[in-house]
């Protein structure tokens, strides 16, 4: 046994010539980047044609003009987003002195954009509201439907205030003593936020206003590529997809019952203090 023992030892301890990291996980780590870099991808894809579109509506009198909370958060997600891409990469090539001192960073980024996140959401509904409340009556159709519409949009909000601090802080727990837990939670809690991107695709196959479960799907399969890798190269499906898809799953079916009903009107109007 401590022959065997030992063997495995000398396999996890010899390095790779490129990383300076154990052979057998350098080549795994690159899908990590691949998956950050993906992540921004979508985001990119998402927001840039919505914002030109958006801002030229604001310049044009046909919308209000942005919340500052709202440059905020694009600011902090995109952040964010960096710190990721930048925090895989370092790992990948062996520096896990340099990712271990910017994962402060990346840290007080997390706790910010669900502060952000806490104020952009009742910013957004209250600005519909008070638009509601000073229109004439023939534009007032219109501004209740989209009231409406937010308030559907404030369960996704919450659902996604709840998950990505949960997974966030499953994964940061796991780093000292589950490296392949940790950063597949991050990546996972990262995916969740998402929905607002691929609600800005209008190209692709939707089920909005209707419900969320587009998102949902879309999503899923923004973190497939990882989910592929790990089954192909590991030939299991890791831990974390176990913790990640049942709480996913069934945070979903309560938004999909819960979505467009009296009672949730009715309740997020009692958040919303309206």
């Amino acid at each position: 046994m401590a022959t065997i023992a030992g063997t495995f030892a000398g396999r996890e301890q010899r390095g790779d010539a490129l990383s300076g990291t154990p052979r057998s996980h350098a080549i795994d780590r690159w899908i990590f980047v691949f998956m950050a870099a993906w992540f921004i991808a979508i985001v990119l894809t998402g927001f840039i044609p919505d914002s030109v579109m958006k801002v030229g509506m604001v310049q044009a009198g046909g919308r209000p003009p942005f919340p500052p909370v709202l440059h905020m958060h694009a600011v902090v997600m995109g952040s964010f987003l960096l710190v990721l891409l930048t925090q895989t990469w370092l790992m990948a090539t062996g520096r896990k002195a340099l990712h271990m001192q910017i994962g402060l960073l990346g840290m007080a980024l997390a706790a910010l954009l669900v502060v952000v996140g806490a104020v952009l959401a009742p910013t957004m509904y209250y600005q519909t509201w008070d638009a509601l409340q000073a229109a004439p009556p023939a534009q007032r159709g219109p501004l209740q439907q989209l009231l409406s519409v937010r308030e559907n949009i404030l369960l996704l909000q919450l659902r996604v205030g709840l998950l990505f601090p949960l997974f966030l802080g499953l994964g940061l727990r796991a780093r000292r003593w589950d490296a392949g837990l940790h950063k597949r939670m991050i990546i996972l809690a990262t995916a969740v936020p998402l929905g607002a991107a691929f609600a800005r695709m209008t190209w692709l196959p939707t089920t909005m206003p209707y419900s969320g479960t587009s998102l949902d799907v879309m999503i899923v399969l923004a973190v497939a590529p990882m989910f592929a890798w790990d089954v192909i190269r590991n030939r299991s499906v890791h831990r974390a997809y176990w913790i990640w898809l049942p709480i996913y799953f069934v945070t979903s079916v309560i938004t999909w019952l819960l979505w467009d009903t009296p009672w949730w009107h009715a309740t997020a109007q009692a958040i919303m203090r309206v």
